[in-house]
């Protein structure tokens, strides 16, 4: 029986923690520059993102502040969504 607790038990642990890298992350900022062909965003402080295909655009614009739900690919950070911020 012990046998085969601690390996369900350490297979238990990494699971967990793997789901925990997988979250979304979130960014405030404003934005510098706004390219929608390129899809494309980068914020003042320099932090750029590249827009997911399903982002749809709530009209931002240079100059805006804005919260970004983004999540890595690659060593690329793809924003999921982009809301303004009043």
């Amino acid at each position: 029986m012990r046998k085969l607790l601690v390996p369900a038990a350490a297979a238990a642990i990494f699971a967990t923690s793997a789901v925990s890298f997988a979250a979304a992350q979130h960014t405030d900022g404003t934005i510098k520059t706004f390219d929608a062909k390129a899809m494309s965003l980068t914020l003042a402080d320099g932090t750029s993102f590249l827009l997911s295909k399903k982002f749809e655009d709530p009209g931002v614009k240079a100059g805006e502040t804005v919260s970004i739900t983004w999540d890595m690919s690659g060593t690329n950070k793809v924003a999921e969504s982009v809301k303004i911020v009043k």
